[in-house]
């Protein structure tokens, strides 16, 4: 145990602050602490943990993509509306259909970013405008709501009832969102890639005169991400039943601030699948709290912005570093 939280410093402290803010919230409100309320955070977090395992890619190998939301919004109108040219389709030719464009505008990102050598959170703020306003431009932000019934029937896993008469289950889009997490995890952990991605992310110049095709692990994690999006962007569709065209507008700078919060560095080389996870359920665990408090929306903005610089800060300080400044010791003489 000691020597886990001395390797995984971020992932343990994360845990001990959920500790504390759900012991808080359990006395504060009624309904949090229940298993009602934790499957739902279970079930409602499962889009975001897809989109964040895709960044999280990205921010190991030292970019940035704030355009990805955006391309899950794109990615779910042309598969609503391929699904309909080839009579309805299935789940695998959704995710086929959803993952390829998801992939193709990711490496588009990837293709301006190694090509014309432009910083990438520049790109993907281009990328961003340019798909929005062409999704709005195309659709006029009229939504579809004749999906196909594979795509709108409810998918539970499992179900259970309650003592009260209510009802918790896990759906479908949490098994998407574990075989994501898993995948993912495979791919930084356990192949030669994810080695690459990691020692590109942290020396760039070093990682080239190693020998590391550039060019390739640009088009590999914007390409990952693209497909996460895709297929976070079908789960979404499928969860509201209806494809929205602004519906994840504003989504991608909660998952990059959860992804950070989960210890990723944004100058690239670090990051886990374990973090990322905490990070996102951590907001989330904080914004449901805040919820059945009647807290206003804004002030949950406030508070995660402050609990995100904490977090960081704590992150990048040493502990015996930091403990000399708190007594005063650190202080110039």
């Amino acid at each position: 145990m000691r020597n886990f939280i001395s390797t995984h410093a971020t992932e343990s402290s994360l845990l001990a602050v959920m500790i504390v803010i759900c012991a808080f919230l359990s006395f504060a409100t009624d309904n949090f602490f229940s298993l009602g309320n934790t499957f739902d955070l279970l079930n409602t977090s499962a889009v975001n943990i897809i989109f964040a395992v895709g960044l999280l890619v990205v921010l190991i190998a030292g970019g940035i993509d704030i355009s990805f939301a955006v391309g899950a919004s794109v990615v779910q109108y042309v598969t609503a509306i391929a699904l309909g040219w080839i009579g309805g389709g299935s789940w695998l030719s959704g995710i086929l259909i959803a993952g390829s464009i998801g992939i193709l505008l990711g490496a588009i990102n990837a293709f301006l970013i190694h090509r014309f050598r432009i910083i990438s959170i520049v790109a993907t703020i281009s990328t961003f405008n340019i798909y929005f306003g062409l999704l709005m431009f195309f659709t006029k932000g009229v939504s579809i709501y004749d999906l196909p019934d594979w795509l709108t029937d409810k998918v539970v896993l499992f179900e259970h009832e309650m003592p009260d008469g209510t009802w918790i289950e896990i759906t479908l889009p949490v098994l998407v969102m574990v075989i994501c997490v898993v995948a993912t995890w495979i791919l930084i952990t356990r192949t030669t890639i994810g080695r690459q991605l990691y020692a590109f992310g942290d020396n760039p110049e070093g990682a080239r005169r190693f020998g590391i095709n550039i060019g390739a692990m640009q088009f590999i994690a914007f390409g990952w991400l693209g497909l996460m999006a895709g297929i976070g962007g079908l789960v979404q569709a499928h969860y509201a039943q209806e494809v929205v065209p602004n519906a994840f507008y504003g989504r991608e700078l909660d998952v990059l601030a959860a992804v950070v919060l989960g210890g990723a560095r944004l100058g690239g080389g670090k990051g886990s699948v374990l973090g990322c996870v905490l990070g996102v359920l951590l907001i989330s665990i904080t914004q449901n709290g805040l919820n059945l408090m009647g807290v206003s929306p804004f002030a949950f903005k406030m508070i995660i912005g402050a609990i995100i610089l904490v977090a960081i800060t704590l992150s990048n300080t040493r502990i015996d570093k930091l403990v000399p400044v708190l007594r005063g010791e650190g202080q110039t003489r």
